[in-house]
């Protein structure tokens, strides 16, 4: 399998890029649940993302009970690349982080502004990922906002995604 350069930048740029994101949790019997997100309001690198959402969601209620969860962000376009990140998910209710991510216009969704009790923010951290692209895939582990390759223990190179 083809070791591909730029790894982190190329991720950064298919996240950036994106609308829309699928998120995965688990239901209490363990069953992934896939859910359509608007793209996150803000990344840190590739290791950390923050998105906005309702408190009352069912994806909220099963992070709560089992932080475990998946991002996946994908184009199609010319040629399919995606990237598949599985890590934790937090459920952020302080204002803080709150006003970090309104936006005019959100007011729209949460009539009680960035303290409505249905307002929450959705952290989720990246441990590890895939990326496809061209007929190749890559797994890698995301440490400290940067990338090792799975089987390449002590190895300098990135993956370039």
């Amino acid at each position: 399998m083809a070791v591909v350069k730029h790894f982190e930048r190329e991720v950064e740029k298919l996240v950036s890029r994106r609308k829309f994101c699928l998120i995965g949790s688990a239901d209490g019997e363990g069953i992934p649940n896939i859910k359509a997100m608007l793209a996150p309001r803000k990344a840190l690198g590739i290791k950390t993302y923050y998105f906005s959402t309702n408190t009352s969601s069912e994806h909220v209620r099963q992070y709560r009970e089992n932080p475990k969860a998946s991002v996946y962000f994908y184009k199609t376009f010319l040629s399919y690349k995606g990237v598949l990140l599985k890590g934790t998910m937090e459920v952020l209710v302080d204002k803080e982080v709150k006003e970090m991510l309104w936006e005019n216009g959100d007011e729209k969704y949460y009539p009680g502004g960035v303290n409505d009790p249905d307002y929450c923010v959705l952290r989720f951290t990246a441990e590890r990922g895939r990326f496809y692209h061209k007929m190749e895939s890559q797994n890698f582990v995301v440490e400290n906002d940067s990338t090792q390759l799975e089987g390449t223990a002590g190895a300098t190179e990135q993956a370039d995604a």
